[in-house]
């Protein structure tokens, strides 16, 4: 797909590539619990992986392999306790899992830095994983899978994203955060947010899973979240000094690239259902 895009501009293969992309990601969501969760978890692997290259291109040595692992499987056991096939009890296997990075680094060759090593590990799993893995907290909130709140979440995070880039591009003159990201523009960020309120409130209206208050509460975590998302990882990418997390998806560069807002806004998404549905 990427060679196949390569003769287009930059928005066209943006647009080209998130067009099918979203599509395909929407589809599986709304098929059934499955396909959400094959999507999902190759979304997870990808990132995953992505991180811990960024990582080792900075000079650091993290345990790439069982840091992947630990995503893919908290992402899955999160699946099936949400999902109710799985008791919650299986959570706390969790710690004992992911303990194992200290044992597995005492067989390592000698590092300079070993325990820096072992927490971008961990950061991996935390900042990659555990979001993705809310996710299905989500997806199964009253007690079966209902792709309504998934679908209005990547709608309104998608709507967003793209208010923030035209609006950005057209008419963007006050960086919004120049030390971190010289292109993000106060004008962008408006943009942006008002179509993701646009979008909140016309999903409010089709998806009565939610009500309209909590879809645009939902809508404003997105903004807010998904603004320090893009901000956090290109805090990520300028520390490494490179442009893009990867070459994965035309016009928008990485897997990382094209969910970070997700990673920042999911955990609070979660948060704010479970607490409003106590």
């Amino acid at each position: 797909m990427t060679n196949s895009l390569s003769k287009y501009n930059n928005l066209t293969q943006r647009i080209i590539a998130g067009v099918l992309g979203s599509a395909g990601i929407i589809t599986a969501v709304c098929l059934n619990e499955w396909t959400y969760c094959a999507v999902f978890f190759i979304i997870c692997l990808f990132s995953l992986l992505e991180f811990y290259k960024l990582a080792g291109l900075d000079g650091l040595v993290p345990q790439k392999t069982f840091g992947t692992f630990c995503g893919v499987a908290i992402f899955l056991l999160s699946f099936f306790i949400e999902k109710g096939d799985v008791s919650y009890r299986f959570y706390f296997l969790i710690f004992p899992i992911v303990s194992c990075v200290y044992m597995i680094k005492l067989y390592k060759k000698f590092e300079r830095k070993p325990f820096t090593n072992i927490a971008f590990t961990f950061l991996g799993i935390f900042y990659v994983a555990v979001p993705f893995a809310l996710l299905n907290v989500a997806a199964f909130e009253n007690g079966t899978y209902n792709y309504q709140i998934i679908f209005g979440c990547l709608f309104i995070l998608w709507a967003s994203d793209t208010g923030a880039y035209f609006a950005g591009t057209f008419f963007g003159k006050r960086k919004l955060f120049e030390r971190i990201s010289p292109k993000k523009s106060w004008e962008g960020f408006f943009g942006g947010a008002l179509l993701a309120l646009i979008f909140a409130y016309g999903v409010s209206r089709y998806f009565e899973t939610l009500t309209l208050t909590q879809w645009m509460i939902v809508g404003v975590i997105i903004i807010v979240g998904g603004t320090f998302g893009d901000l956090v990882e290109s805090l990520l990418k300028r520390s490494i000094e490179i442009k893009d997390s990867g070459t994965a998806i035309p016009g928008h560069g990485g897997f990382l690239d094209r969910f970070d807002g997700l990673l920042i806004s999911a955990p609070f998404i979660v948060a704010f259902l479970e607490i409003s549905h106590a």
